[in-house]
């Protein structure tokens, strides 16, 4: 199988759209998943807030990373944060996933990152143990907070 990663373009928004649902049921959230096609070629490619890497094996779209910046006051510099990475089941285990991180960790050096950082859900064992598996570590002590757009809505009319 020949594997690659490329950058996402405005034409693999719908195969993009795809993932991010294969994403969401994987993770038993599928009922929240409110993008659409417009949406994301909106935010990802005419305001540029984050970019998608794309895996490829054969030729045919398997999975994507979804990255943006964050700054870090401490560092004094960017960082990466991933919000999403996304390999479907029957292209796991193959490399791909490394691929993505290794491609990750290059624009990261390339473009002078403090450090990348991602979220996962506590009961995915399998990609803890991949990102355990990359060196990554877990920041116990922090809790991620949120908040949603009805209370920063509140919050702003204040």
């Amino acid at each position: 199988m020949t594997q690659s990663i490329r950058l996402a373009t405005p034409a693999d928004v719908p195969t993009i759209i795809s993932f991010i649902h294969e994403l969401a049921d994987y993770e038993k959230m599928g009922d929240q998943v409110k993008v659409t096609e417009t949406l994301l070629n909106t935010w990802v490619f005419e305001k540029k807030t984050a970019r998608v890497l794309i895996a490829m094996a054969d030729e045919t779209p398997v999975g994507f990373a979804l990255f943006f910046y964050h700054f870090s006051t401490f560092e004094g510099r960017a960082g990466l944060y991933i919000e999403d990475i996304y390999i479907q089941e029957a292209y796991r285990g193959f490399g791909l996933g490394k691929k993505l991180f290794q491609t990750l960790a290059k624009i990261a050096l390339d473009e002078e990152c403090a450090r990348i950082e991602w979220s996962c859900l506590d009961w995915n064992t399998p990609s803890i143990a991949f990102y355990l598996s990359l060196g990554a570590k877990p920041m116990n002590g922090w809790t991620v907070y949120r908040l949603e757009k009805p209370a920063f809505e509140i919050l702003a009319k204040k």
